[in-house]
This record gives structure tokens, C-alpha cells and sequence, in this order.
């Protein structure tokens, strides 16, 4: 027992796979056995010895004495999984949200990470908390309830991948046994395994289990797993443990002389530990299919339907015994089926054709979309489920940094397969999918754009941290309705397919894919749903065409010389009026009252009113006689609103020089060429365009200026 505590204690907490990766460095001219001489090589043995291991009963009750979490629930386990990649705070502090560490999938480097919906996953740790204190939720048939696409088994997906990663690991290691017994044919020794994965303590008889959970408890300190030992080992073990039992004359610490336990690793491919259920056609459904069923065959050799010897347990609530099992569309099952689960959750029991109700411990999710949430309401049938169920509504993501997050996961980069993406382009789709999900605000003077704006983090006049969080309270219902990312994800991969002859995807090809594909979207509850959609679409290309002009413009007026020189000359004409003194002309040399016009037309571009323009003048100034007492210059840049003022006064002043409109004339000049080039270099070094998508941006805006229709950037 030294020897196997010795190897727990050293071992690394992730599996030997993690801990053994291949020298990818390898020599392309090795041979195949050189190959796998190589990567033999590198493997660690002892690492899969330690997590294979095999020992008697008293050695696990060491074990047990030593680390009382080896005999933890699944509830339990499944908490401590989830809380073991600890957390991180989120969002404003006055929200006080933490995020669980362990939905980024840190693992696999976030491929199946799960995107904002951080109030739903800390609702759904909290139900996992109180079921792993026993405090009753650990009786119910946890519900993921929300549109399609919502992430609702992709939940489910990361918590089974989890479950069996953190098996493998020193904190989540847990423990089945077998019996030793006699092959009749060959007389060789064998182990037959328990069926059902069950925990060890459970071969120790009720009337013992307080004296012996005592001992295991003792001295134990408050943090520890405090043990407990419940339920019965399944029907074949209780039925080897009987007839063992009269072989040793009722001594049943001589039983578990011949108990083998190992090490249990979980896995949904081996259907070890974790099941999924997913509903048939309802002429092909059994129950059986969760229960077990008679192996027929084996009748003929032990003579009878109800020896636990001639039966399959193999449904998926066998199978899921110590794990978690997933219902796929859970209320799409038979009534037979639910009757089942019924038992599953609230008694943690189910009852195998032919045998008396057996003991499970296995966490029951579930998940469903809203018109089968509906049924259930509806049905006074289902009264039963309805009182035994939890339901956590899994909405779609609301706020757009997280929805971009989404796309970019599957779009990576600016590249995808040779064709580069503009920069926006997965942020307008992403800005319409959340616009179709946000309900109208009950402000009349807040858009929906406004409040999409808000949920993202911006601030907007006149609107505090707390009118978020109550605009959140008065929209219940937000993101349970609205357009899934399945659906944008199908319309960017069109509109990369349609596009082929483009080496650039921009924002109107995605734009139009998905306007086109609202004619025939089967989710559409009705032509009013369907026009407003199309609205939207609208409202983005405005929100896109601000953007764009924006950008163009910083690109134009990216002349550093020019902005230091107009910056100069703004903080000349400041200084002498705020001090009530002159300027030198330059050029005449005169002295001359402060340009009120040149000082105007800068902080007119950044909203300063007639009534405010000396308190703006004086804290600029004062911004720059406390930088010269520290010994340091006045940058404009550091000062983010007076940069915009003059990026915008000088893109006036020099928009007209460049010629856009003359772009779309396609009648350009050498001279123009040569400037609108800088321009283009400008916007791909510092925005992320290509060429080709540079071009189109100006084409675009220089359209804008071509029909009259540009206006200031009032945003």
C-alpha cells in the first residue's frame, strides 16, 4: 500500500497522453519501425500503470482514509471538475459576476469554449453546488431550455469531455471493482467486473457502514470529503456477494478477500461513466434501451429470467452509473421513457426488467427548445416531470463582442483558405443576429442599436451601469428568440462560396446572404418577424457606412506632420486667449487677435458648445502647465477627443485635394493616384484591409461623397 501511495503522490495530475506529446521534430526519413521505436520511447509507462491501477479492498480503504474524494458523488464530482479551473471576474463590478474558467475549454485552447451567457453558467454551477451538498437538486433532471443553437449541448459536450479528462487526473480519480473467480473451461483465474461501474464501499453490509465510515472519518480535517456511504451495488454484484457469502459462512470480510478494485477511467466512446440518450421513432423505442435488458442466450446456462447472470446492463442508465447521462430533446421521449427518469432523478433508482429497483448515482441533464418546453406547461400529464425538473434557460448571446467571438472561432484571422476578410465583416453580422434577439426598450428615446451599444460595454449620455442592469431586468424574454449563429455561420460560408472570384469577403456580400436567406428560413414565426429582420439589415448597413467613413477619414488625415502642425497652431490660438494676448503672424509678422474660426472649427467636430468653449480651453491648458511641471511635452494623442477634433478638421481640409469623388469617375490623376495610395497603405497597415478591400472601402465612401450624402461624424 506504501508503494501505491507513493505513486499517487508523484504522478502528474493530467493523463500520461498529455504528458507525452510526440517529438513532432522528427526526421521525415524515418522508417516505420523507426517511427515507433522512437514514440515508444517516449511514452510513460509508470504514468499508465498509475492510472490502471489494481489493488485489493483494504487497499482502497487506505486509499479512501488517505484522499476521502475518491468517494465523492457524481454530483459532487462533476462540481469540483468545474470549480477546479477556477474563475475569473466579468463585467461591471457592480454586477459582480464571476466566470468559470472551465467553459473558455481551456484544454483544447477554447474550440469549444462557450461565449458570454455568463449568468446562465453560473446558475447552472450554483445547481451543481447545492446538488453536491445535498441540498435537493440533486433530485432533479437538470433542463438546458433554449432556442436552437444556443450552445445547450455544447454545455453538455464540454461537461462529458471534462468528466473524462478529469477521471484521469489525481483530483478526479474514482474506483470500481470485480471478482475473482475461476474460468470453468480453463481453470484460469479471471476478474468479472461490475457492470455497472459501482463505487467499492457499497459491497460493505448496512449494518456496518456507520462503524466503518466512522473509522474512514476519523481524525479527517473540515475540508476534507466527509464519507458517506449510500445506495446498493448492482443487482450481479449483490448476487456474487450472496452466494460468496454462504461460501464463507456469513463472514463477509472473507468476501472481499476476493475483490479486485481499479482505477475506473470515464469514457463516452467506451460508455464508461457518461451515456447519451437521444429519442427514435416512436415505433423503435424501448425502454430497455436505458434500463438493460435479458441476454437471452445465457438463459439456457443459468435457467432463469431473473438471474442478474443472464442480463445485459448495458442501457444507458447503467452505463452512466458514477457519470453524468445526456438527454438529447428530453421531452421528445416516450412516456415510458419518462417514467424512468422520473425514477432516475427524484429516487436516484431504475428498474431493470425482471429485478427489483437499482441504485444509480449519475447527474441527469437534459435539454430542450421552447416549443417543447410548451407541450410540457401545457400537459397535466407531465405534472410529475414538471415538479422534478430545473429548468435554465440557455439564451442566445446578447452582447457583441462575445457573438464576434463566435464566428471568429470558425473564420480565424483575417484569412480563411486564401480569401481575406474585410475588416466588420463578421462584426455587422454579428450586430444583426443581436438585433433580432434584443427586445425594443421601453426608453423612447433609446434605439435598439443604442441598447445593443450599451450591452457591449459603450457608454452613451444621459445612461449609467444601472440602466444596463435594468434594461436587462425589463427584457426577460431577451435571447430566447431571434436568429441562431447557425444560421450567420451558413450565410458567411455562401457568401465565401459565392464570392469566389473576390479575393476579399466584406461586409454587403455577408449583408446580402442574409437578407436573401430570410425568404426561405423555416424559423421565421411570420412576415412581420420576417420584415422586421429585413429592417435591420438596414439599420447595420447605416452603423457600417459611419464606421467606414470614420475609418477613411482617420486614414486621410494620418499625416503626422499635418496633425502636429494644426495641433501647434490650435494650442498657439489657446494660449493666447485664454491669457488674453495675441498671435504672431507668422508669415507678416504682426500681432493679431487669437483665430477664433481655425479654434472653432476644430472643437465643433468633438460637440463643444458656443457656451463651453473657455472651460475646454482652459483644461487644455491646464492639462498642459501640469505635464510641464512633471517635465514632460503635450501630445495630442494622449488626449483621445482633441486627436478626433483635429483627425476630422484635417480630413476637411484635405478631402478635397485628394479628389475622392474622382475615384468613381475612374478619371484620376497621377498626383491623385499617388495620394489616394497612401491612403490605401494607410488603411491596410492600420485597420487590417487588403488591397482589394481597401479599394472597395474608398470606392464606397468616395460614393458617399460622389451623391452629396456625406455627413459628420456625430457618433
Amino acid at each position: 500500500m506504501a508503494d501505491l501511495m507513493t505513486a499517487a503522490a508523484s504522478a502528474p495530475d493530467r493523463p500520461a497522453a498529455d504528458q507525452t506529446a510526440p517529438d513532432k521534430t522528427a526526421p521525415a526519413s524515418l522508417r516505420g519501425t523507426e517511427m515507433l521505436a522512437k514514440l515508444g520511447a517516449d511514452q510513460s509507462l509508470d504514468a499508465y500503470r498509475h492510472v490502471h491501477w489494481q489493488g485489493s479492498f483494504s487497499d482502497y480503504l487506505d486509499l479512501v482514509r488517505e484522499q476521502p474524494a475518491v468517494a465523492r458523488t457524481a454530483y459532487q464530482r462533476l462540481y469540483d471538475m468545474v470549480v477546479s479551473y477556477g474563475t475569473y471576474p466579468v463585467g461591471d463590478e457592480k454586477e459582480g459576476l464571476i466566470r468559470y474558467r472551465f467553459f473558455d475549454d481551456p484544454e483544447t485552447g477554447g474550440r469549444n469554449a462557450i461565449f458570454g451567457l455568463t449568468r446562465t453558467l453560473t446558475d447552472f454551477v450554483n445547481t451543481l453546488k447545492s446538488a453536491a451538498l445535498g441540498y435537493g437538486t440533486e433530485r432533479r433532471v437538470i433542463l438546458l431550455h433554449g432556442p436552437v443553437g444556443s450552445s445547450k449541448s455544447t454545455i453538455a459536450a464540454l461537461l462529458k469531455k471534462g468528466l473524462e479528462r478529469y477521471s484521469r487526473t489525481d483530483a478526479g480519480a474514482l474506483y470500481t471493482f470485480g471478482w475473482k473467480e475461476t474460468d470453468p473451461e480453463t481453470g484460469e483465474e479471471r476478474i468479472l467486473w461490475d457492470p455497472m461501474h459501482s463505487e467499492p464501499l457499497q459491497l460493505i453490509p448496512q449494518e456496518h457502514r456507520e462503524a466503518i465510515c466512522a473509522m474512514l472519518n476519523a481524525d479527517q480535517p473540515e475540508s476534507a470529503h466527509h464519507i458517506a456511504i449510500t445506495g446498493e451495488a448492482c443487482p450481479l454484484s449483490r448476487f456474487l456477494f450472496r452466494e460468496r457469502l454462504a461460501e464463507a459462512d456469513g463472514d463477509w470480510t472473507k468476501v472481499l478477500e476476493s475483490v479486485v478494485v481499479k482505477r475506473l477511467l470515464l469514457s463516452e466512446a467506451d460508455r464508461v461513466g457518461i451515456g447519451t440518450f437521444q429519442p427514435k421513432d416512436e415505433k423503435n423505442q424501448d425502454s430497455t434501451e436505458l434500463t438493460g435488458d435479458i441476454n437471452f442466450r445465457k438463459i439456457a446456462e443459468y435457467g432463469s429470467e431473473s438471474d442478474p447472470r443472464a442480463f445485459n446492463f448495458d442501457g444507458e442508465f447503467n452505463v452512466a452509473n458514477r457519470g453524468m447521462i445526456e438527454f438529447i430533446e428530453v421531452l421528445k421521449l416516450d412516456v415510458a421513457f419518462l417514467y424512468d427518469l422520473l425514477g432516475a432523478s427524484q429516487e436516484h433508482k431504475i428498474k431493470p426488467k425482471k429485478f427489483a429497483q437499482t441504485d444509480i448515482d449519475t447527474v441527469i441533464i437534459g435539454h430542450t427548445n421552447e416549443p417543447e418546453f410548451k407541450k410540457l406547461q401545457s400537459n397535466e400529464f407531465m405534472e410529475a416531470l414538471r415538479d422534478r425538473t430545473i429548468k435554465i434557460d440557455v439564451p442566445y448571446v446578447t452582447r457583441l463582442k462575445e457573438e464576434v467571438k463566435i464566428y471568429e472561432k470558425d473564420y480565424n484571422g483575417r484569412r480563411v483558405k486564401g480569401k481575406h476578410i474585410a475588416p466588420h465583416t463578421l462584426e455587422v453580422a454579428a450586430m444583426w443576429a443581436l438585433l433580432t434577439r434584443l427586445e425594443q426598450p421601453n426608453n423612447a428615446g433609446l434605439t435598439l442599436l443604442q441598447k445593443l451599444k450599451l450591452y457591449n460595454g459603450k457608454t452613451l449620455p444621459g445612461f449609467t451601469s444601472d440602466n444596463v442592469v435594468q434594461l436587462r431586468r425589463e427584457s426577460k424574454h431577451e435571447g430566447l428568440h431571434g436568429i441562431s449563429p447557425r444560421y450567420v455561420q451558413d450565410k458567411i460560408s455562401n457568401a465565401l462560396v459565392n464570392n469566389s472570384e473576390s479575393t476579399s469577403l466584406n461586409p454587403f456580400m455577408v449583408l446580402r446572404e442574409l437578407e436573401e436567406g430570410l425568404k426561405h428560413h423555416s424559423l421565421i414565426p411570420d412576415d412581420e418577424a420576417r420584415e422586421h429582420y429585413r429592417h435591420l439589415i438596414s439599420v447595420v448597413k447605416e452603423e457600417y457606412t459611419d464606421v467606414v467613413k470614420n475609418e477613411v477619414q482617420r486614414a486621410i488625415a494620418a499625416d503626422e506632420e499635418a496633425l502636429t502642425r494644426l495641433c501647434g497652431n490650435y494650442i498657439d490660438n489657446v494660449k493666447a486667449y485664454t491669457q488674453r494676448e495675441k498671435v504672431k503672424n507668422k508669415f507678416t509678422g504682426e500681432e493679431e487677435q487669437p483665430d477664433e474660426r481655425l479654434m472653432r472649427s476644430i472643437e465643433e467636430r468633438i460637440d463643444i458648445p458656443e457656451a463651453r468653449k473657455d472651460d475646454f480651453r482652459r483644461e487644455i491648458m491646464n492639462y498642459i502647465g501640469a505635464l510641464a511641471l512633471d517635465g514632460k511635452r503635450f501630445d495630442y494623442r494622449t488626449n483621445e477627443r482633441l486627436q478626433k477634433a483635429l483627425e476630422m478638421k484635417l480630413f476637411e481640409d484635405q478631402k478635397d485635394s485628394i479628389k475622392l469623388s474622382s475615384i468613381v469617375s475612374n478619371t484620376v490623376d497621377e498626383a491623385t493616384q499617388e495620394k489616394i495610395d497612401v491612403v490605401k497603405t494607410r488603411l491596410i497597415r492600420d485597420f487590417g484591409y487588403d488591397d482589394e478591400s481597401a479599394t472597395d472601402v474608398l470606392q464606397y465612401v468616395a460614393s458617399i461623397f460622389a451623391r452629396g450624402d456625406a455627413k459628420g461624424d456625430d457618433r
